[in-house]
């Protein structure tokens, strides 16, 4: 996959790879086996139970016959970025450096391409280790329009496949994260307000907010990821980026009367846009 020993720069490399420039930098120390297996669980059950945190994921684990304390569980927790959803009450002063946004689709009837774009990230286990997945998706259409895979939880990964959605779809009205510090970021922000989109932020830990991305998570793991061990970044990518195609392509959706992504997202784009 990368080759530091090529001619061509490491940042061409991930270009040509559509891989976070992070992925080729950083070395993360290897996990155990049996650390990947709890990660793997843990996210297995956070999918079915959104709204446990550690100390009810120990519970689960322990009546499985898996020890864990609580401590340990919110630890791998934050490693794999995932948390408890449920509204929390904001007891905390936020940095001034990364303002938070109020959420602007409560309401709002979303049926046009290009109207409203989501976006978050997931954690997507391998058999040797594990990686991050970041998609941009289309509100109304459900159309994954671009994706990165990372191993770090850094904001660069997020921008590359948001610039590369623009570069092909052109830009939408509005974009809604949650408020992860990726998100909240003033390079994440600015590239948003440089092309005059508006910034929409779930509640805080109310997935409901962006349930079109979580049920996007649940489908790629439960039809793709959890069904093949990855052996590495290269074999990830192959597998969701065939999954991806599919899933635009040729999977029809009851709640877009039975077309697929692809067909609802083209079919309801602007008249301009599709003039062009």
């Amino acid at each position: 996959m990368i080759d530091r020993t090529h001619k061509l720069p490491l940042t061409h490399q991930c270009q040509i790879l559509n891989l976070a420039r992070s992925t080729a930098y950083y070395l993360a120390a290897p996990e155990s086996a049996d650390e990947l297996a709890l990660m793997r669980r843990i996210d297995e059950l956070h999918l079915k139970y959104p709204f446990a945190g550690a100390r009810m994921l120990s519970r689960f684990l322990k009546r499985e016959g898996l020890v864990v304390g609580r401590r340990r569980v919110s630890t791998l927790m934050k490693k794999m970025g995932i948390n408890a959803l449920y509204r929390k009450p904001n007891t905390s002063k936020r940095h001034a450096a990364h303002p938070v946004y109020p959420y602007l689709l409560r309401d709002m009837t979303i049926t046009r391409s290009n109207h409203v774009w989501a976006a978050d990230i997931t954690y997507i286990p391998m058999k040797r280790g594990f990686v991050y997945l970041f998609a941009v998706v289309d509100w109304a259409s459900r159309r994954v329009l671009s994706w990165r895979l990372s191993n770090t939880l850094t904001t660069d990964f997020c921008i590359e496949a948001v610039q590369e959605a623009m570069n092909r779809y052109g830009r939408p009205e509005i974009f809604n994260t949650d408020q992860g510090c990726q998100f909240t970021s003033l390079e994440f922000t600015g590239l948003l307000k440089t092309n005059n989109i508006q910034i929409s932020m779930d509640g805080k830990g109310c997935w409901r907010d962006n349930v079109f991305v979580e049920r996007l998570w649940r489908s790629v793991k439960y039809e793709e990821v959890y069904l093949y061990a990855y052996n590495c970044v290269n074999d990830a990518k192959r597998g969701l980026e065939k999954y991806f195609r599919l899933y635009n392509q040729e999977r029809p959706h009851s709640s877009l009367d039975d077309k697929t992504p692809d067909e609802f997202y083209y079919d309801n784009l602007p008249a301009l846009l599709k003039a062009a």
